[in-house]
């Protein structure tokens, strides 16, 4: 077998470990402390949607122990200009991910794999492209901004299609930015975390205009 091969099993088996561990830990989390975070969260990102005022953004419908809360995109909405968008994702049959823009709670959908998605008109997977802020979600990101997904790799996909300029910040808990996590080929940066206790830190190197060193950006 070649021997990228074997890197790229090692690897795969390496991430399938660790997302083991971090949905263990995140499910152990008690509802106070779920309910914690995603308030602190929300907070950062509001004022980091109101300094940016962004004309088109995307975001996702946090569900379970993922951070944020499931009023995200009701309490981003809100912060938005009347005449912005908001895109949340739909997950297609072959794992890439469709953008449609929400208005409000009742223009939601339960989906598959537990997920709640847009019902109004999809743009297309390159409307991704178009956004000023692109929120994601991620298990852990490490400090080259590389992230642990689900493993079905529909962010990466979304992730490739976002120019380098644009800020890209994945959401995680306190305990969640790591050092290293394990990398494929095909994984993409993301170019800041936001967490309960650290708030919005770029990533040092990834895209443009990210500063030297840990940085907390208010």
């Amino acid at each position: 077998m070649p021997e990228f091969s074997d890197e790229a099993h090692v690897a795969h088996e390496a991430k399938r470990d660790m997302r083991v561990g971090l949905l263990a830990r995140r499910r152990s989390l008690t509802a106070p402390a779920r309910a914690e975070a995603a308030a602190r969260v929300q907070t950062e990102l509001l004022s980091l949607v109101r300094r940016l005022s962004p004309a088109r953004m995307t975001a996702y419908v946090p569900v379970a122990s993922e951070p944020g809360g499931s009023d995200l995109p009701a309490v981003l909405r809100a912060a938005l200009p009347p005449e912005a968008e908001l895109l949340l994702p739909v997950l297609r049959d072959d794992l890439d991910l469709d953008w449609a823009a929400f208005t409000d709670a009742a223009s939601l959908r339960a989906a598959g794999r537990g997920l709640r998605e847009p019902t109004g008109a999809l743009l297309g997977p390159a409307a991704v492209a178009t956004a000023g802020l692109v929120i994601v979600p991620a298990l852990a990101v490490d400090r080259r901004g590389l992230r642990l997904g689900r493993g079905g790799g529909s962010y990466d996909r979304a992730l490739a299609r976002v120019p380098a300029a644009t800020l890209t910040v994945a959401l995680l808990h306190d305990g969640e930015f790591v050092d290293a996590v394990p990398g494929e080929e095909h994984d993409r940066p993301v170019r800041a975390v936001l967490t309960p206790g650290g708030g919005l830190i770029e990533v040092p190197g990834v895209g443009q205009g990210s500063s030297a060193g840990r940085t907390r950006v208010r």
